[in-house]
């Protein structure tokens, strides 16, 4: 008798997840699509419990095969492949699926500018994977509510213009340095081959380590290195679907994983502690999330969030820039007329001098239009809410193509593949069509302080060096977590 009532038991176990299994993979997809399709929203064709993310992957895999052949900023079909693909079959507002979730991709900008600027709490970040919270799910990036307001708090301090402004000796000292070390480099030759992917992750990685954390560069170096490892095992989770108990399987990733991490948080650890008995009171950011409302923990999951963040979108942001400039001499001529008329005989950029680079502004932004930062940013509604036209069910992700805003013909005219950062010499037409750092409560912490560091750099290399791109560069834009150049960025230098 004991055996048999084991035997229901089991049976109605097995019963309850079958029926649950139906309902969430196959009949709640199946309601969601019917709803979305009686509204005129069409899409790839939904397989349970995948999704459409094999085929998501796949045509990512294949941007990483081989170059663009030709140098062309139409980039859309690389850093955003599916989109690209499916946008000319179904539209540009239309629904996949990631797993059983399902995707509803909004590219126009008025729409945009509803999902960003939403002040319903109806619209929320979208929970990461278990496998990636290791990186930065639990700092800002992942944040929701009250714990994303605590955690703001703290943090928005170190990012008013006027701290960063106070910076601005660091980012010339350091940047001091990597152009003193190519002119010795250049020596009696008549120019040098430069991959300044890799110096630039260098530079910037010794600017975050003045400014954010009052350490030294090799310091900085180490908790990078281990966090540039994670962020590649990030990305792998990020496009898979996630499996329940799969982060605590010994699969060798799953160990590198708590390798990784526990190594970065003890170092990070050591630099709260030293910042402790100082008392806190350097001009540093770390100093400011520790006299904010967080624990130490909280403050290692802040401090990796801005490790990452910090370095990465600078040094690509950067790279980006000089390969345009390089492509693009009657440019790079007119923003070195702009940075000897402001920063006179040897000076080096102050905050004044800053604000008068008209023309090495629009370069900047032009810059990050064609190549901004983060290809795609997804939301996700909470209840069942409207945006624009549409109705859309609770549980929705809205998957919001950053990179396709910006490339996009109708908004920036039939040139919007084009280098030209002229455009930038008006107001924008609106609100959402340039949104590299995002727009909202949830936009970038710290886009002042990028820009900035953009304009010093820039202008220090302008004033030594003119440029063009090496013959082994190799046009190939790629989506990691930023958009980046897959074989890094080699350019020629000459002393001017």
């Amino acid at each position: 008798m004991h055996q048999i009532i084991i035997l229901l038991g089991v049976l109605v176990l097995l019963y309850f997840l079958l029926v649950r299994f139906i309902y969430f993979t196959l009949w709640i997809p199946f309601k969601i699509q019917r709803h979305l399709n009686r509204q005129g929203i069409k899409g790839p064709r939904y397989r349970p419990i995948y999704g459409n993310t094999c085929e998501f992957k796949n045509e990512l895999d294949r941007t990483y095969e081989k170059p663009m052949g030709l140098i062309s900023h139409d980039i859309i079909h690389r850093v955003d492949p599916c989109f690209h693909k499916w946008s000319a079959m179904y539209g540009k507002t239309m629904l996949f699926w990631h797993g059983s979730i399902p995707r509803l991709t909004i590219a126009e900008p008025e729409m945009l500018k509803e999902v960003f600027l939403n002040k319903s709490g109806k619209v929320i970040k979208v929970s990461l994977p278990p496998l990636a919270n290791q990186l930065f799910g639990k700092g800002l990036v992942g944040l929701e509510g009250e714990k994303w307001s605590v955690h703001r708090k703290a943090a928005n301090p170190a990012f008013f213009v006027d701290r960063v402004k106070s910076w601005i000796p660091e980012v010339v000292d350091s940047t001091k340095k990597v152009v003193e070390r190519w002119e010795n480099d250049l020596g009696g030759v008549g120019e040098i081959e430069v991959d300044v992917l890799k110096e630039f992750h260098i530079l910037s990685t010794e600017i975050l380590s003045r400014t954010g954390f009052g350490s030294n560069f090799e310091e900085g170096r180490r908790i990078h290195e281990l966090i540039d490892r994670q962020a590649q095992l990030t990305m792998l989770a990020l496009r898979s679907v996630y499996i329940p108990g799969f982060r605590f399987l010994p699969t060798r990733n799953n160990r590198l994983r708590r390798n990784l991490s526990n190594q970065t948080r003890r170092l990070i650890r050591d630099l709260i502690e030293r910042q402790r008995k100082v008392g806190g009171n350097s001009n540093c950011l770390l100093s400011f999330l520790i006299n904010g409302e967080l624990s130490t923990e909280e403050v290692i999951d802040e401090c990796q969030t801005f490790y990452f963040a910090g370095k990465e979108i600078v040094a690509i942001f950067l790279s980006w820039t000089l390969l345009l400039l390089a492509l693009h001499p009657e440019w790079q001529t007119k923003a070195r007329e702009e940075v000897f008329q402001v920063c006179k005989n040897d000076e080096f950029p102050n905050g004044d001098a800053l604000n008068d680079m008209k023309v090495v502004t629009m370069i900047l932004n032009e810059t990050l239009r064609l190549y901004p930062p983060i290809a795609v940013v997804v939301r996700q509604a909470s209840e069942n809410m409207k945006v624009g036209n549409l109705d859309v069910p609770a549980g929705t992700q809205f998957y919001l193509p950053i990179a396709a805003a910006h490339h996009d013909p109708e908004i920036w005219g039939p040139d919007a593949n084009e280098f030209n950062p002229q455009r930038f010499s008006e107001p924008r037409k609106h609100l959402a069509s340039f949104i590299p750092f995002v727009i909202g409560s949830r936009m970038c912490i710290a886009p002042n302080f990028s820009i900035m560091e953009g304009k010093i750099i820039l202008a220090m290399i302008l004033k030594k060096f003119a440029f063009q791109p090496s013959p082994a560069y190799v046009h190939a834009p790629a989506t990691f977590l930023t958009i980046t150049p897959l074989y890094g960025a080699q350019i020629l230098f000459r002393r001017i």
